[in-house]
């Protein structure tokens, strides 16, 4: 009967490390080799990292990827007998692209087996037929030992059903009667992609009697993070194995009989279905995605503007955690519409976390403008301009302090705020990265209270929590001055953003809430209003930072609406 022991290696790699990339395989496959295995599995384009984007399209960077190819052949000598799966741009000469997006199998310093993907997806955050000719239909197999494998890349299985493209992988792949398939993958998370690879894998482990194993990659890169978490699925059991999530791990695996047993033999423990918390899950993913983009980027401290309020009060806590409170730094900037409160709720909060609080007052800064606009324009500034140019104060001294020191500024909107304009660019927009743009505001405050308790004490000040959330920027102003509440601006946003792509308890959930609120005129003349402001402020998102993220559909590359269209 078909049996074999495997490694796979879920691995960090940065994208356009060629030779560290190498490196950690190589010392992935060593211990493959000193624990026994076959053959070590790696992830999709592990060799350049995923994604690559147009560093695909520059001709150095293929060069330098030709020569690290070579270079894997040679590592994979000193690994004698021992397989390995990698994922990697693969040059071609037909008509069409130029590159195809393959798997090789090498042993011994020579290629067994090459594969290139067949469903390129151009969706969402993707974008691989812009670099990548799709490849034949086929099903790459090899034996090792007694077990026949096949071998998958990523999207090429996420389409069984036949709805999303006319060609269907699995169809030549079930008639090549393999014991096994392997599938390379860069999938990355959001709230939901855990349940649905579980799903559409162990659904097609069953329609097909094939055992299946799923490799992906970890790692912050950019505004995506991977989890890893790969798994493994039987016809009959569904997903019997997980790797660890938000971890790197090399994991031993043993195929024997169609089953997945231990190393006594024995069946592996039962995956929970659930997994993380909604809350856990946030705070797993910007942590990792915070930590990753600090380092690849070459940061070893960030920076907060600390208002007293929510948003930056969640910022900081997340901060301190991903990276320590020695690498944090807060700045409090007050001006004189900010109350003795947010100031003093800010002290307290930072000195909960173990972060140095800076004071920088503002409103000198701001009555200066004020005379020199009043001088030269011949009129003083008042409302909207006046309110805008405190948030402009503020962003332009951390952005000093981050020129002088070297420190990452954060941006602390949430995707409630953000998907209305209820910001100010180059005012609180400055920074190079938003950890809560992805949090609508009732995410926000759950977030908070979830921090509160893992820690077991008061991290963010229930002050901070409990009070009415507001700018201040005008004298006595609060959010629902402009907004309204935010449990009904989140499920309007919902709605609106993001639709089918909600959960299904969300969506249900979500559908029922909008019916209620536009069942009369009001209803329906406040969605329209919220419709035209995220239409309205376009522009603003478009030259924001970067925001990690969380959700199935967040600002970014992910959602590409036009600024100068009418959508009325």
């Amino acid at each position: 009967m078909p049996s074999l022991k495997l490694s796979l290696a879920q691995l960090n790699f940065t994208i356009g490390d060629l030779s560290g990339n190498l490196a950690m395989m190589t010392d992935a496959a060593r211990k493959a080799a000193a624990d026994g295995a076959a053959l070590v599995v790696f992830s999709e384009l592990a060799l350049t990292g995923y994604p690559p984007g147009d560093l695909l399209t520059e001709a150095d960077f293929l060069a330098r990827v030709e020569v690290a190819l070579a270079d894997l052949l040679a590592a994979s000598r000193a690994t004698p007998g021992l397989y390995w799966v990698v994922g990697a741009p693969l040059i071609r000469t037909e008509p069409g692209k130029a590159l195809e997006n393959g798997l090789l199998l090498i042993v011994d310093g020579h290629v067994v087996l090459r594969y290139a993907k067949q469903l390129l997806p151009t969706y969402d955050v993707f974008d691989e037929r812009r670099y990548f000719e799709p490849g034949p239909e086929v099903a790459p197999t090899v034996t090792l030992g007694d077990t026949k494998i096949g071998f998958m890349i990523c999207e090429d299985a996420w389409n069984d059903a036949g709805l999303d493209y006319p060609v269907n992988p699995f169809v030549p792949m079930a008639n090549a009667h393999p014991d096994l398939i392997i599938t390379l993958n860069a999938s990355p998370s959001d709230i939901g992609k855990r349940g649905q690879r579980h799903a559409l894998l162990a659904a097609a482990s069953r329609r097909h009697n094939i055992p299946m194993i799923h490799v992906n990659q970890i790692g912050g890169h950019d505004q995506l993070v991977f989890d890893g978490a790969s798994f493994a699925v039987t016809p009959e059991a569904g997903v019997v194995f997980e790797a660890p999530r938000f971890k790197e791990a090399i994991v031993a695996l043993r195929f024997q009989d169609g089953q997945f047993p231990d190393v006594e033999g024995k069946p592996l423990d039962t995956v929970p279905v659930a997994g993380l918390s909604m809350m856990a899950f946030y705070r797993r993913q910007i942590m990792l995605g915070l930590s990753d983009y600090a380092r690849r980027c070459g940061f070893k401290k960030v920076l907060v503007g600390s208002s007293g309020g929510i948003d930056s009060a969640l910022t900081l806590a997340l901060a301190t955690e991903a990276l320590g409170p020695e690498n944090v730094i807060a700045v409090t900037l007050p001006s004189r519409f900010s109350s003795a409160g947010s100031v003093d709720d800010s002290v307290r909060l930072c000195k909960n976390l173990g972060v140095r609080l800076h004071e920088h007052p503002i409103r000198d800064l701001v009555a200066a403008y004020e005379q020199g606009f009043n001088a030269a324009f011949g009129e003083p500034l008042k409302g909207l301009a006046l309110e805008n140019l405190q948030a402009r104060a503020r962003g332009t001294v951390l952005m000093e302090y981050s020129n002088q020191f070297g420190a990452l500024l954060l941006t602390t909107g949430n995707k409630s705020e953000i998907s209305v304009g209820y910001c100010t660019l180059y005012g609180d927009t400055n920074g190079g990265l938003g950890l809560i743009g992805d949090l609508y505001k009732t995410e926000v405050f759950a977030l908070s209270r979830h921090l509160n308790e893992v820690a077991g004490r008061e991290l963010i000040p229930d002050a901070i929590i409990d009070k009415p959330p507001s700018a201040e920027l005008a004298p006595d102003q609060k959010d629902t001055d402009s907004l309204p509440p935010y449990p009904v601006l989140d499920t309007l946003l919902k709605a609106l953003i993001e639709g089918d792509r909600l959960s299904a308890e969300e969506r249900e959930q979500v559908r029922a809430d909008y019916q209620r609120l536009t069942a009369d005129a009001a209803g329906k003349a406040l969605v329209t209003r919220i419709r035209r402001m995220i239409h309205r402020n376009e522009y603003k998102r478009r030259q924001a930072p970067p925001i990690l993220r969380l959700r199935p559909r967040a600002f970014g590359n992910g959602r590409q609406m036009p600024i100068a269209a009418k959508y009325e």
